[in-house]
């Protein structure tokens, strides 16, 4: 009976990642895991499959992987490459190796450029076109950032990346492409993966040859505009190599800690991070003054990580248990873990609060001194924003908070979600705010005025 291949592609909105179970109905290679087993473990039984090998493209800078706890706890294989120095031990391949998993033949490619010691995995069975996990690497429509190691290494890797695309892009055109990072994920070396290879439709080599421009472009010239596009790095990434290094991953997370209602005064009164999960137009009616708002969403963790200090103290907030679960599993996926809950009663006064807005609302003339914070990034704000409006990147708000103008400070970003969170920072901060919580593309509706260009002062 032939081999067939089956890729079961996981998404992970939470990391903007794909994790990938491949098999020939029997045996299976997962590639870039999680931290957290289950949706790993959920889809190799609803597919009848064992793990035998486990494989990482790289040692990632955006989570802890699970990659070797899901090897040990399966007795499977753990493929890394060789070069990498990690303190626990592994199977280390280099470029050209062939791994065999069940009826598959895996094949080791050497992709250095997002990292230094890039791998991807070319999956293939007989008579049928192969599937490449790409990992950090050839992503649809970009490539992975070359600065996260070190923004020095930046440009040169951003050359090794080219090459790497261009040795992907050798491969038969009927190659299935399958990334890891790129569906949101920070990692990403541009914007340019929006709207591509989300929908299920099978991307391939030959694809990405028609409109990636790693092909049909020189390679410095690509690498100086590769790297010139790069965005900031949220500040929890550059722990999440040594966690994994360490094989962090391979321990469960330690267990929250209910806070009570005292607990959290006292947290509050020492200025530790009491973060309410709420939805933003709840917290905006009422909320605990000195808490700040990290609506739960598939960001949550990307902005908690980026936000409070390292292994500073967290406790979360909730009039909702339910949100407790997903809450700490993505915190758990970059390390964070072992925090305080409190679960809100009914009863509980909530008396701080703010007002929020639309842009249609904004264009009532105030009848005050009245200040546009723009917290989107650089590139966006570049891209059209208010005259005169203020450039405060929410990761940066309360860095550059005592240096606002006086006045009601109208905070905004393009859906509303970081203007949520910036607000209650500059709230908590004791100023006057106003969240304009309303999409950017309405402004344009609304017939307000934009511009665009360098920084405003």
């Amino acid at each position: 009976m032939p081999v067939r291949m089956h890729v079961v592609t996981l998404e992970v909105p939470e990391l903007g990642n794909r994790c990938h179970l491949v098999h020939d109905g029997s045996r299976a290679l997962v590639v870039d895991p999680p931290r957290d087993l289950g949706i790993v473990e959920r889809a190799a039984e609803q597919a009848g499959v064992e793990i035998t090998t486990v494989a990482d493209t790289h040692i990632h800078n955006d989570y802890v992987s699970g990659a070797l706890g899901l090897a040990r706890r399966h007795g499977a294989d753990y493929l890394l490459s060789s070069d990498e120095r990690v303190d626990f031990e592994r199977v280390g391949v280099r470029h050209g190796d062939v791994v065999p998993v069940g009826g598959l033949d895996v094949r080791v490619l050497a992709t250095p450029g997002h990292t230094r010691h890039h791998q991807s995995f070319l999956a293939c069975a007989p008579g049928q076109p192969g599937a490449l996990f790409s990992g950090g690497s050839l992503l649809h429509g970009s490539v992975g950032r070359t600065d996260l190691i070190d923004p020095r290494l930046a440009l040169d890797l951003a050359r090794a990346q080219w090459a790497s695309a261009r040795l992907l892009g050798d491969l038969d055109p009927a190659t299935e492409l399958h990334p890891t990072h790129g569906f949101g994920s920070f990692c990403a070396g541009s914007t340019l993966t929006a709207g591509t290879g989300e929908d299920g439709d099978i991307v391939t080599i030959g694809d990405e040859k028609d409109r990636n421009p790693a092909f049909g472009s020189d390679r410095d010239d690509y690498a100086r505009e590769l790297v010139a596009g790069y965005g900031p790095i949220p500040a929890h990434y550059p722990h999440m190599d040594p966690l994994n290094r360490a094989g962090a991953g391979r321990a469960a997370p330690r267990p929250a800690r209910p806070a009570t209602a005292e607990e959290v005064s006292d947290a509050i009164l020492r200025g530790s991070w009491v973060v309410d999960l709420r939805g933003r137009d709840e917290f905006a009616e009422g909320h605990l003054a000195g808490s700040v708002s990290v609506e739960y969403s598939t960001q949550f963790a990307t902005y908690v990580g980026w936000l409070v200090p390292w292994q500073d103290d967290i406790v979360l907030l909730t009039d909702s248990p339910r949100l407790l679960a997903p809450a700490l599993r993505d915190l758990a996926r970059i390390g964070i873990d072992g925090v305080g809950t409190h679960v809100l009663p009914q009863e509980a006064p909530l008396e701080a609060t703010y007002r929020r807005a639309t842009w249609a609302d904004f264009r009532t003339p105030p009848t005050d001194p009245r200040v546009v914070v723009d917290v989107r990034q650089r590139d966006e704000y570049e891209q059209g924003h208010l005259p005169g409006a203020v450039h405060a990147p929410v990761q940066d708000v309360e860095l550059v908070a005592a240096t606002l103008p006086a006045g009601e400070l109208w905070v905004h970003c393009k859906s509303g979600y970081r203007a949520g969170i910036a607000a209650s920072l500059l709230h908590r901060l004791g100023r006057s705010v106003v969240h304009v919580d309303d999409a950017w593309e309405h402004v344009a509706e609304q017939g307000i005025p934009t511009t665009t260009g360098d920084l405003a002062a």
